[in-house]
Protein backbone atom coordinates (compact mmCIF):
# COMPACT_ATOMS: atom_id res chain seq x y z
CA UNK A 1 0.00 0.00 0.00
CA UNK A 2 2.91 2.36 0.77
CA UNK A 3 4.32 1.78 -2.71
CA UNK A 4 0.98 2.63 -4.29
CA UNK A 5 0.73 5.68 -2.03
CA UNK A 6 4.20 6.77 -3.15
CA UNK A 7 3.15 6.50 -6.79
CA UNK A 8 0.33 8.92 -6.02
CA UNK A 9 2.70 11.35 -4.26
CA UNK A 10 5.50 11.41 -6.80
CA UNK A 11 5.33 13.94 -9.58
CA UNK A 12 5.66 13.35 -13.28
CA UNK A 13 9.33 14.03 -14.18
CA UNK A 14 8.13 15.46 -17.49
CA UNK A 15 5.74 17.97 -15.90
CA UNK A 16 8.13 18.91 -13.08
CA UNK A 17 11.01 19.32 -15.53
CA UNK A 18 8.97 21.62 -17.78
CA UNK A 19 7.78 23.62 -14.76
CA UNK A 20 11.31 24.11 -13.40
CA UNK A 21 12.66 25.14 -16.80
CA UNK A 22 9.83 27.63 -17.32
CA UNK A 23 10.27 29.10 -13.84
CA UNK A 24 14.01 29.45 -14.42
CA UNK A 25 13.53 31.41 -17.65
CA UNK A 26 10.96 33.79 -16.19
CA UNK A 27 12.88 34.44 -12.96
CA UNK A 28 16.09 35.04 -14.93
CA UNK A 29 14.32 37.74 -16.96
CA UNK A 30 12.94 39.43 -13.84
CA UNK A 31 16.24 39.33 -11.94
CA UNK A 32 18.13 40.68 -14.95
CA UNK A 33 15.68 43.57 -15.29
CA UNK A 34 15.72 44.30 -11.55
CA UNK A 35 19.50 44.42 -11.50
CA UNK A 36 19.65 46.69 -14.57
CA UNK A 37 16.99 49.11 -13.27
CA UNK A 38 18.24 49.19 -9.69
CA UNK A 39 20.47 51.79 -8.16
CA UNK A 40 24.16 51.48 -8.91
CA UNK A 41 26.02 49.62 -6.15
CA UNK A 42 27.44 52.11 -3.70
CA UNK A 43 27.53 53.09 -0.06
CA UNK A 44 23.92 54.30 -0.03
CA UNK A 45 22.22 51.58 -2.07
CA UNK A 46 20.77 48.13 -2.05
CA UNK A 47 20.92 46.20 -5.32
CA UNK A 48 20.56 42.70 -6.72
CA UNK A 49 23.67 40.64 -7.31
CA UNK A 50 22.20 39.39 -10.60
CA UNK A 51 21.87 35.64 -9.98
CA UNK A 52 19.38 33.39 -8.19
CA UNK A 53 19.56 30.12 -6.25
CA UNK A 54 17.03 27.30 -6.63
CA UNK A 55 16.18 25.71 -3.28
CA UNK A 56 13.58 23.41 -1.74
CA UNK A 57 12.04 20.02 -2.40
CA UNK A 58 11.28 20.66 -6.09
CA UNK A 59 15.04 20.82 -6.73
CA UNK A 60 16.02 18.10 -4.23
CA UNK A 61 13.83 15.34 -5.72
CA UNK A 62 11.49 14.85 -2.77
CA UNK A 63 8.58 17.17 -3.62
CA UNK A 64 5.09 15.76 -3.08
CA UNK A 65 1.71 16.62 -4.54
CA UNK A 66 1.63 19.41 -7.15
CA UNK A 67 4.52 20.66 -9.32
CA UNK A 68 3.39 24.29 -9.16
CA UNK A 69 5.17 25.83 -6.14
CA UNK A 70 8.85 26.80 -6.04
CA UNK A 71 11.27 28.63 -3.74
CA UNK A 72 14.12 30.75 -5.12
CA UNK A 73 16.71 32.82 -3.26
CA UNK A 74 17.62 36.17 -4.83
CA UNK A 75 21.00 37.35 -3.45
CA UNK A 76 21.46 41.06 -2.76
CA UNK A 77 24.52 43.28 -2.77
CA UNK A 78 25.06 45.19 0.46
CA UNK A 79 27.12 48.21 1.39
CA UNK A 80 30.35 47.48 3.30
CA UNK A 81 30.74 47.84 7.07
CA UNK A 82 28.01 45.33 7.93
CA UNK A 83 29.18 42.26 9.82
CA UNK A 84 27.24 39.09 10.78
CA UNK A 85 26.73 38.55 14.49
CA UNK A 86 25.13 35.27 15.66
CA UNK A 87 22.59 36.07 18.39
CA UNK A 88 21.42 32.63 19.59
CA UNK A 89 23.39 32.89 22.81
CA UNK A 90 21.72 36.22 23.63
CA UNK A 91 18.30 34.62 23.86
CA UNK A 92 17.02 36.94 21.13
CA UNK A 93 14.64 35.73 18.44
CA UNK A 94 12.48 32.61 18.31
CA UNK A 95 13.60 29.45 20.07
CA UNK A 96 14.52 26.52 17.87
CA UNK A 97 16.07 28.71 15.15
CA UNK A 98 19.53 30.05 14.41
CA UNK A 99 19.36 33.84 14.30
CA UNK A 100 21.95 36.35 13.18
CA UNK A 101 22.18 40.11 13.13
CA UNK A 102 23.91 42.22 10.48
CA UNK A 103 25.46 44.89 12.66
CA UNK A 104 27.09 48.10 11.53
CA UNK A 105 30.73 48.22 12.51
CA UNK A 106 31.85 50.73 15.10
CA UNK A 107 32.59 54.15 13.65
CA UNK A 108 30.18 53.88 10.71
CA UNK A 109 31.10 56.87 8.48
CA UNK A 110 28.70 59.78 8.41
CA UNK A 111 28.12 59.31 4.68
CA UNK A 112 26.37 55.98 5.43
CA UNK A 113 23.74 57.71 7.56
CA UNK A 114 21.10 57.86 4.76
CA UNK A 115 21.44 54.10 4.30
CA UNK A 116 21.14 53.51 8.04
CA UNK A 117 18.03 55.66 8.24
CA UNK A 118 16.43 53.85 5.30
CA UNK A 119 17.32 50.23 6.04
CA UNK A 120 18.50 49.84 9.66
CA UNK A 121 16.94 49.56 13.10
CA UNK A 122 18.49 49.89 16.54
CA UNK A 123 19.27 46.83 18.65
CA UNK A 124 21.13 47.18 21.94
CA UNK A 125 22.40 50.60 20.92
CA UNK A 126 23.82 49.60 17.52
CA UNK A 127 22.44 49.83 13.98
CA UNK A 128 21.38 46.52 12.45
CA UNK A 129 20.08 45.84 8.95
CA UNK A 130 16.30 45.42 9.12
CA UNK A 131 14.85 42.36 7.41
CA UNK A 132 11.43 44.05 7.28
CA UNK A 133 12.72 47.18 5.53
CA UNK A 134 14.79 45.12 3.09
CA UNK A 135 11.76 42.94 2.33
CA UNK A 136 9.60 45.97 1.59
CA UNK A 137 12.29 47.48 -0.65
CA UNK A 138 12.72 44.17 -2.48
CA UNK A 139 9.00 43.77 -3.15
CA UNK A 140 8.65 47.36 -4.40
CA UNK A 141 11.74 47.09 -6.59
CA UNK A 142 10.48 43.89 -8.28
CA UNK A 143 7.03 45.42 -8.72
CA UNK A 144 8.53 48.41 -10.53
CA UNK A 145 10.41 46.10 -12.92
CA UNK A 146 7.42 43.90 -13.63
CA UNK A 147 6.02 46.04 -16.45
CA UNK A 148 9.05 45.72 -18.72
CA UNK A 149 9.39 42.02 -18.04
CA UNK A 150 5.67 41.42 -18.60
CA UNK A 151 5.94 43.01 -22.03
CA UNK A 152 8.93 40.84 -23.04
CA UNK A 153 7.24 37.67 -21.79
CA UNK A 154 3.74 38.32 -23.11
CA UNK A 155 4.04 35.58 -25.76
CA UNK A 156 5.17 33.02 -23.18
CA UNK A 157 3.04 33.74 -20.12
CA UNK A 158 1.17 36.21 -17.94
CA UNK A 159 2.94 37.19 -14.73
CA UNK A 160 1.95 39.06 -11.58
CA UNK A 161 3.40 39.69 -8.12
CA UNK A 162 1.68 39.46 -4.75
CA UNK A 163 2.86 39.66 -1.15
CA UNK A 164 1.61 39.43 2.41
CA UNK A 165 3.11 41.63 5.14
CA UNK A 166 6.28 40.13 6.56
CA UNK A 167 6.56 37.48 3.86
CA UNK A 168 8.54 37.30 0.61
CA UNK A 169 6.68 38.23 -2.58
CA UNK A 170 5.24 35.48 -4.76
CA UNK A 171 5.57 35.56 -8.52
CA UNK A 172 2.54 34.03 -10.28
CA UNK A 173 3.14 32.57 -13.75
CA UNK A 174 0.33 31.51 -16.08
CA UNK A 175 1.82 29.99 -19.27
CA UNK A 176 0.26 30.76 -22.63
CA UNK A 177 -1.36 27.67 -24.11
CA UNK A 178 0.78 27.66 -27.23
CA UNK A 179 4.11 28.08 -25.43
CA UNK A 180 4.46 25.08 -23.13
CA UNK A 181 2.79 21.68 -23.26
CA UNK A 182 2.16 21.54 -19.48
CA UNK A 183 -0.39 24.28 -18.91
CA UNK A 184 0.17 24.67 -15.17
CA UNK A 185 -0.07 27.93 -13.28
CA UNK A 186 2.99 28.29 -11.04
CA UNK A 187 3.71 30.22 -7.84
CA UNK A 188 7.33 31.15 -7.15
CA UNK A 189 8.34 32.53 -3.78
CA UNK A 190 11.18 35.01 -4.37
CA UNK A 191 13.23 35.29 -1.17
CA UNK A 192 15.74 38.15 -0.79
CA UNK A 193 18.95 36.69 0.63
CA UNK A 194 22.09 38.19 2.16
CA UNK A 195 25.22 36.27 1.05
CA UNK A 196 27.64 35.33 3.82
CA UNK A 197 30.17 33.69 1.49
CA UNK A 198 30.75 29.94 1.13
CA UNK A 199 27.25 29.59 -0.39
CA UNK A 200 25.59 30.56 2.91
CA UNK A 201 22.73 33.04 3.04
CA UNK A 202 20.69 34.98 5.57
CA UNK A 203 16.97 35.47 5.00
CA UNK A 204 14.14 37.15 6.88
CA UNK A 205 12.67 35.04 9.69
CA UNK A 206 9.15 33.88 8.79
CA UNK A 207 6.27 34.52 11.20
CA UNK A 208 5.83 31.53 13.52
CA UNK A 209 2.15 31.23 12.65
CA UNK A 210 -0.81 33.09 11.11
CA UNK A 211 -1.61 34.83 14.42
CA UNK A 212 1.95 35.10 15.72
CA UNK A 213 3.65 38.50 16.02
CA UNK A 214 6.30 39.30 13.42
CA UNK A 215 9.86 38.25 14.14
CA UNK A 216 12.30 40.97 15.32
CA UNK A 217 13.37 42.95 12.26
CA UNK A 218 17.00 43.16 13.39
CA UNK A 219 17.36 39.38 13.24
CA UNK A 220 17.82 37.09 10.22
CA UNK A 221 17.56 33.33 9.77
CA UNK A 222 20.20 31.07 8.24
CA UNK A 223 19.71 29.24 4.95
CA UNK A 224 22.07 26.31 4.31
CA UNK A 225 20.24 24.88 1.30
CA UNK A 226 23.41 24.56 -0.76
CA UNK A 227 25.03 22.45 1.97
CA UNK A 228 21.92 20.25 2.05
CA UNK A 229 22.11 19.82 -1.72
CA UNK A 230 25.79 18.87 -1.46
CA UNK A 231 24.96 16.26 1.17
CA UNK A 232 22.16 14.85 -0.99
CA UNK A 233 24.56 14.63 -3.96
CA UNK A 234 27.11 12.81 -1.80
CA UNK A 235 24.45 10.40 -0.55
CA UNK A 236 23.38 9.71 -4.12
CA UNK A 237 26.97 8.74 -4.98
CA UNK A 238 27.53 6.61 -1.89
CA UNK A 239 24.16 4.89 -1.47
CA UNK A 240 22.85 2.08 -3.67
CA UNK A 241 21.50 3.18 -7.04
CA UNK A 242 18.05 2.07 -5.88
CA UNK A 243 18.27 3.80 -2.49
CA UNK A 244 14.89 4.56 -0.92
CA UNK A 245 15.87 7.42 1.42
CA UNK A 246 14.08 10.10 -0.61
CA UNK A 247 11.07 7.82 -1.06
CA UNK A 248 10.88 7.41 2.72
CA UNK A 249 10.90 11.18 3.11
CA UNK A 250 8.15 11.60 0.52
CA UNK A 251 5.93 8.95 2.12
CA UNK A 252 6.37 10.43 5.59
CA UNK A 253 5.53 13.90 4.30
CA UNK A 254 2.44 12.47 2.63
CA UNK A 255 1.32 10.65 5.80
CA UNK A 256 1.85 13.83 7.81
CA UNK A 257 -0.35 15.80 5.42
CA UNK A 258 -3.08 13.16 5.40
CA UNK A 259 -3.18 12.85 9.19
CA UNK A 260 -3.39 16.62 9.42
CA UNK A 261 -6.69 16.49 7.51
CA UNK A 262 -8.35 14.79 10.50
CA UNK A 263 -6.89 16.87 13.35
CA UNK A 264 -8.65 19.73 15.10
CA UNK A 265 -7.21 23.14 15.85
CA UNK A 266 -5.09 24.28 17.58
CA UNK A 267 -3.14 21.02 17.41
CA UNK A 268 -3.58 20.75 13.64
CA UNK A 269 -1.35 23.82 13.12
CA UNK A 270 1.12 22.63 15.74
CA UNK A 271 1.30 19.21 14.05
CA UNK A 272 2.40 20.79 10.79
CA UNK A 273 5.00 22.96 12.52
CA UNK A 274 6.42 20.21 14.74
CA UNK A 275 6.71 17.84 11.77
CA UNK A 276 7.74 20.47 9.27
CA UNK A 277 9.44 19.28 6.12
CA UNK A 278 12.71 20.67 7.48
CA UNK A 279 12.36 18.64 10.69
CA UNK A 280 11.59 15.47 8.71
CA UNK A 281 14.57 16.06 6.42
CA UNK A 282 16.87 16.71 9.40
CA UNK A 283 15.75 13.45 11.03
CA UNK A 284 16.42 11.59 7.77
CA UNK A 285 19.93 13.07 7.45
CA UNK A 286 20.75 12.12 11.05
CA UNK A 287 19.49 8.57 10.63
CA UNK A 288 21.28 8.04 7.29
CA UNK A 289 24.70 8.69 8.83
CA UNK A 290 24.14 6.26 11.71
CA UNK A 291 24.33 3.04 9.71
CA UNK A 292 25.51 1.50 6.46
CA UNK A 293 23.99 3.15 3.41
CA UNK A 294 23.59 -0.29 1.79
CA UNK A 295 20.70 -0.85 4.22
CA UNK A 296 18.73 1.81 2.34
CA UNK A 297 18.30 -0.32 -0.77
CA UNK A 298 14.73 -0.15 -2.07
CA UNK A 299 14.14 -3.77 -0.99
CA UNK A 300 14.10 -2.51 2.60
CA UNK A 301 11.73 0.41 2.04
CA UNK A 302 9.25 -0.49 4.79
CA UNK A 303 12.00 -1.32 7.31
CA UNK A 304 13.80 1.98 6.72
CA UNK A 305 10.52 3.93 6.80
CA UNK A 306 9.69 2.36 10.16
CA UNK A 307 13.20 3.20 11.41
CA UNK A 308 12.65 6.84 10.40
CA UNK A 309 9.28 6.98 12.19
CA UNK A 310 10.73 5.44 15.37
CA UNK A 311 13.78 7.71 15.29
CA UNK A 312 11.56 10.76 14.95
CA UNK A 313 9.29 9.52 17.75
CA UNK A 314 12.31 9.20 20.06
CA UNK A 315 13.41 12.73 19.18
CA UNK A 316 9.94 14.05 20.02
CA UNK A 317 9.89 12.19 23.33
CA UNK A 318 13.35 13.47 24.26
CA UNK A 319 12.38 16.93 22.96
CA UNK A 320 15.68 17.16 21.06
CA UNK A 321 16.49 17.24 17.35
CA UNK A 322 19.63 19.23 16.64
CA UNK A 323 20.15 21.30 13.50
CA UNK A 324 22.14 19.05 11.21
CA UNK A 325 24.85 21.49 10.10
CA UNK A 326 25.43 23.82 13.07
CA UNK A 327 28.48 22.67 15.00
CA UNK A 328 28.19 19.11 13.66
CA UNK A 329 31.61 17.44 13.77
CA UNK A 330 30.41 14.07 12.46
CA UNK A 331 29.72 15.05 8.86
CA UNK A 332 31.56 13.24 6.05
CA UNK A 333 34.77 14.96 4.99
CA UNK A 334 33.45 15.14 1.44
CA UNK A 335 30.73 17.54 2.65
CA UNK A 336 32.95 20.45 3.60
CA UNK A 337 31.29 22.98 5.88
CA UNK A 338 32.08 26.69 5.97
CA UNK A 339 33.82 27.88 9.12
CA UNK A 340 30.73 29.91 10.01
CA UNK A 341 28.70 26.70 10.36
CA UNK A 342 31.44 24.73 12.11
CA UNK A 343 31.80 27.34 14.82
CA UNK A 344 28.09 28.11 15.20
CA UNK A 345 26.23 27.32 18.39
CA UNK A 346 24.13 24.12 17.94
CA UNK A 347 20.37 24.68 17.84
CA UNK A 348 17.61 22.34 18.98
CA UNK A 349 14.88 22.51 16.31
CA UNK A 350 12.24 21.35 18.82
CA UNK A 351 13.03 23.97 21.47
CA UNK A 352 10.08 26.13 20.38
CA UNK A 353 7.51 23.53 21.51
CA UNK A 354 6.42 22.53 25.01
CA UNK A 355 6.55 18.97 26.33
CA UNK A 356 2.82 18.14 26.09
CA UNK A 357 2.72 19.26 22.43
CA UNK A 358 5.73 17.09 21.53
CA UNK A 359 4.32 14.12 23.47
CA UNK A 360 1.02 14.45 21.62
CA UNK A 361 2.87 14.71 18.30
CA UNK A 362 4.87 11.56 19.13
CA UNK A 363 1.65 9.70 19.96
CA UNK A 364 -0.06 10.84 16.76
CA UNK A 365 3.02 9.94 14.70
CA UNK A 366 3.09 6.36 15.97
CA UNK A 367 -0.69 6.10 15.68
CA UNK A 368 -0.46 7.32 12.08
CA UNK A 369 2.23 4.73 11.29
CA UNK A 370 0.27 1.86 12.89
CA UNK A 371 -2.90 2.90 11.05
CA UNK A 372 -1.14 3.91 7.83
CA UNK A 373 -3.30 1.74 5.53
CA UNK A 374 -6.47 3.14 7.10
CA UNK A 375 -5.15 6.73 7.01
CA UNK A 376 -4.19 6.38 3.36
CA UNK A 377 -7.53 4.89 2.33
CA UNK A 378 -9.64 7.28 4.38
CA UNK A 379 -7.98 10.65 3.94
CA UNK A 380 -6.89 10.14 0.33
CA UNK A 381 -10.53 10.09 -0.76
CA UNK A 382 -11.86 13.22 -2.51
CA UNK A 383 -14.13 13.82 0.47
CA UNK A 384 -11.16 14.68 2.70
CA UNK A 385 -8.59 16.14 0.35
CA UNK A 386 -8.06 19.89 0.63
CA UNK A 387 -6.55 21.95 -2.18
CA UNK A 388 -2.79 22.47 -1.87
CA UNK A 389 -1.82 25.92 -0.67
CA UNK A 390 0.47 28.15 -2.70
CA UNK A 391 3.58 29.40 -0.85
Amino acid sequence: LCRGFLCGLRLSPHVLGHSKAHVGRVVAELVRAAKAQGLQPGPLALSLRGDFVRIGSAYEQHKVRSPDCFDILVPLRLPPHLEPQPRCADGLGPRGAFVCGLRARAGWPRRYRPFAEGFCVELQGRSHLSSGLVLRWFQGHLQRCLGAVRYRLQERCRISLSACPGRPPTLHIVPCSDYVCCHISMAVRLIPAIPLGDTLYLMALPPEGPQAPPAPEALWGLNASRQEQRLLSWLKEQAPASSCHLKCLQILKGLRDLRGQGLEEPFCSQWGRVLSSYVLKTALFSLLLQGPLEAWDERFLLERLEDLVLYLRDCLRKQVLMHFFLGNASLPEAVALPRFLKEATPVNLLAAFDGPTLDLAAFQLINTWIQAPHVIRMYSSPRYLRPALTP
